[in-house]
């Protein structure tokens, strides 16, 4: 049973016009017009192939086809179809489309499933316009109130609430009031693992945690020819010891310890100014609670030490934490299962990036399948994988969702 490549194609192709770019990407923010042109052809596709559709007050939508037993809660599938600025064609999209095809292939072959069949689309996924990020399925699993998602506002001043309700996507079911038996969301990589190995599928055991902060290192800006070095109070010099930090402690625990440094703000940022303070962002993750957890207790008390040495005022501040996400055994083995029936290459993939299973994780049994995207490419408009890679995954998802929801 396979589904169909072509069609499943021409829907990404046909839904990337909506916000294309001159790069060959797409920017479809979040409740934006372009946003809701995007849900209006995706949730038209979905009456087209049957579905009924239920949208909640967070504007996540559900595409439903029934099971010959609807008392059983659904099984799943689903992913966002909002962008970055500079997104590409399948991030997110290729999950809700690959979705689509699995309920139309089961049309075009007349096969009922026992459990009902539904393919979800959450909103503000990206985080871009609105945070934070993975709001749609954050409502929905309790994990931040539908109040405080309202009230988020863009840089225009524009919030959540209002705008839903301008684009006509404030549904009345209240988010989490909507039963869940499985959960599966087809995905690209957005890594390189996966090209490198010469794999088709990635099986995804689970998704990194990461803890974010906050970073500030306060010295003393002075003339930079007449102060002796041994006078200074350079902040960045210092800052950048902890930098280096940070990569190190990453390279102590492998294969899955990260650590970056993504954002330096350096004041007062002037060619011939010691530099007297440095803002900058702290990025760790692992892939366990007690290996993230001894990565922060390493830095923490390396900027301990810093401080001391340097005599400067350095502070930091956890300023998000999202936990390792584990997924199911018996939807992990369910891509296992359909993996090997299909008969493609195959490695395990843990993800470094959030997705929305993380929080359908909270509420149900959760799975995730990658197909590889060209050189790790995500979050830019060249993002580019290949048909027949993204034709698997999606045969893959058939499969998987058939074994949980039962063939009548």
């Amino acid at each position: 049973m396979k589904i169909n490549g072509e069609r499943l194609w021409a829907s990404l192709m046909e839904l990337a016009k909506i916000g294309a770019t001159e790069k060959g990407g797409v920017k479809r923010l979040a409740l934006t017009d372009l946003d809701k042109q995007g849900r209006d052809l995706v949730v038209g596709w979905g009456k087209q192939a049957g579905m009924s559709v239920t949208i909640d007050q967070i504007g996540n939508v559900f595409m439903r086809r029934d099971g010959t037993n609807n008392a059983l809660p659904p099984v799943m599938t689903g992913s966002h179809i909002d962008t970055q600025p500079t997104g590409g064609k399948f991030d997110g999209n290729y999950g809700v489309l690959a979705g689509l095809e699995v309920v139309r292939t089961l049309n075009d072959l007349n096969i009922k499933t026992e459990a009902p069949i539904e393919v979800a689309f959450w909103t503000n996924e990206e985080g871009s316009r609105f945070v934070p990020v993975m709001m749609g399925s954050g409502v929905f699993c309790g994990a931040f109130s539908l109040e405080t998602a309202y009230a988020a506002r863009d840089v225009d001043g524009k919030s959540v609430g209002d705008e839903l309700e301008r684009i006509g996507y404030k549904g009345t079911q209240v988010p989490g009031d909507h039963p869940i038996g499985a959960y599966f969301e087809t995905h690209i990589e957005q890594g390189p693992v996966l090209e490198d190995a010469d794999k088709v599928i990635g099986v995804v055991p689970a998704v990194m945690g990461l803890s974010w902060y906050d970073c500030v290192v306060s010295g003393m800006e002075a003339h930079a020819g007449p102060t002796p070095m041994h006078l200074r109070k350079d902040a960045l010099q210092v800052a950048t010891r902890i930098m280096q930090e940070v990569v190190a402690i990453a390279n102590r625990y492998p294969p899955y310890g990260r650590g970056t440094v993504g954002m330096v703000q350096v004041f007062p940022n002037s060619r011939n100014v010691i530099p007297g303070e440095v803002k900058f962002s702290i990025d760790l993750r692992n892939v366990n609670d007690e290996l993230l957890n001894t990565m922060h207790e390493e830095m923490l008390a390396f900027i301990d030490k810093t401080r001391g040495e340097s005599g400067l005022k350095i502070s930091v501040e956890r300023v998000s934490y999202y936990p390792p996400c584990p997924f199911h055994p018996e939807c992990v083995d369910a891509v296992r299962n359909a993996t090997a029936k299909l008969g493609y290459s195959t490695m395990d993939v843990v993800s470094g990036a959030g997705h929305d299973a993380i929080y359908a994780a909270r509420l149900a049994p959760a799975g995730m399948i990658f197909v590889p995207c060209k050189d790790g490419i995500s979050h830019n408009e060249i993002e580019d994988a290949k048909s027949e890679h993204l034709e698997a995954g999606c045969n893959v998802l058939l499969h998987a969702m058939l074994e949980r929801a039962g063939v009548v």
